[in-house]
């Protein structure tokens, strides 16, 4: 049977459980949600998304549906940024961090255990997540910029207007590398200057210091790269509450001074010479 599917603002979307008796109804509900599909042209339904409050859906492969019950990701890796779309908010389209790559465990209708590699398939993997989302009492807007969020539920409200894809800002960016990376060399840069506690032998404090002489321009090489690469991105999102060049300046500095402290301190502290 066809079901009406939910639709933003009703809130019967953020409330959720797991299956517990596989008995007829599970499958039939399973039934009734391919058809909902089938009916709207959907590539993936949730229980949730048709009133039934069970952590439960299906999502289309191909020609196959797969049906998911009680669904849990074991293990997940490698960030990607999907543009996604949902019936929950007709006409929303955002984009979302997900991954590519997971292992996940999940019951079928029957009760029986399963366990699935998702790996190379960005589009099945995105829509197996937004599922989750629903599974998990949130939806797709849960995991942006939620000055954004608030900006797209004002439109569908009437209270503004609906914010353009390119536009937005993504909750996970590349530039966050530099960061990690110049992050993981002063770590290493303050740790260097503990080596007078240590007797260690010349050899091995002359490589320290050599560390600290390569760390040093490594971090001011990064901070730079860091800034340019933000510089596009505030360019390329016009709604962005991370690209502010003030905060990118910030960032810059805090790590500039430490990497410029800590080099100073090698210099006095582990320099062998």
């Amino acid at each position: 049977m066809v079901k009406e599917l939910i639709i933003y603002p009703d809130n019967r979307i953020l409330a959720c459980g797991d299956v517990r008796g596989f008995d007829e109804s599970v499958g039939k509900l399973f039934d009734d949600i391919r058809e909902t599909m089938e009916h709207y042209g959907l590539d993936a339904l949730s229980a949730m998304q048709v009133a039934h409050p069970f952590n439960m859906f299906i999502v289309k492969k191909g020609e196959k549906y797969i049906e998911f019950a009680n669904p849990r990701i074991l293990t997940k890796e490698k960030l990607f940024e999907a543009e996604e779309q949902s019936s929950y908010y007709p006409d929303v389209t955002a984009v979302i961090p997900r991954y590519e790559k997971m292992k996940i465990v999940y019951e079928d209708r029957h009760g029986n255990t399963h366990y699935m590699d998702i790996e190379g398939d960005k589009n099945f993997a995105a829509i197996f997540q937004q599922m989750m989302d629903f599974s998990l009492g949130g939806t797709m807007l849960d995991r942006i910029d939620k000055n954004q969020r608030q900006k797209i539920l004002d439109a569908l409200e009437g209270k503004g207007l609906m914010p353009e894809t390119g536009d937005v800002c993504p909750t996970f960016s590349n530039k966050d590398y530099f960061i990690s990376f110049a992050d993981k060399l002063l770590f290493f840069m303050g740790l260097s200057l503990l080596t007078p506690l240590f007797k260690l032998e010349k050899t091995t404090v002359e490589n320290i210091y050599m560390f600290d002489k390569i760390a040093f321009p490594a971090v001011i090489l990064l901070m730079i790269g860091f800034f340019f690469y933000a510089e596009y991105e505030a360019k390329k999102y016009k709604q962005c509450s991370s690209c502010q060049i003030g905060n990118n300046i910030g960032v810059m500095i805090k790590r500039c001074v430490a990497a410029i402290v800590f080099a100073l301190g090698a210099y006095f502290l582990v320099n062998p010479n």
